[in-house]
């Protein structure tokens, strides 16, 4: 009996990124984990979906340095993620959360 194969193909969250409202939804379910490790990859597919040569050209850095950066197990410079977020046109936003 032949065995059945099956196609598979990988999916990259970038490819959905084409919209302000998917970006942001992106990066506020990123930022929810507060895992700094995820959310440095998050900004990294962000900066893929804008495409990371003209992120990386205006955030100041090389393209491999933002892709080395901001890749698994890359650990940005909290001043690296400032300019990656000014270039894609992000911004944090602060609300006050009640004390535990």
């Amino acid at each position: 009996m032949a065995k059945k194969t099956s196609k598979t193909s990988s999916y990259d969250s970038a490819e959905y990124l084409n919209s302000k409202r998917a970006i942001n939804a992106y990066m506020e379910e990123a930022l929810e984990t507060r895992d700094p490790a995820f959310i440095a990859v998050a900004l990294g597919t962000i900066a893929r979906a804008r495409g990371m040569t003209q992120i990386a050209k205006k955030a100041g850095l090389s393209r491999e340095s933002l892709y080395k950066a901001l890749s698994t197990g890359g650990n940005p410079e909290f001043g690296t993620v400032m300019r990656v977020m000014d270039a894609l046109n992000l911004k944090f936003s602060i609300t006050a959360t009640q004390a535990h």
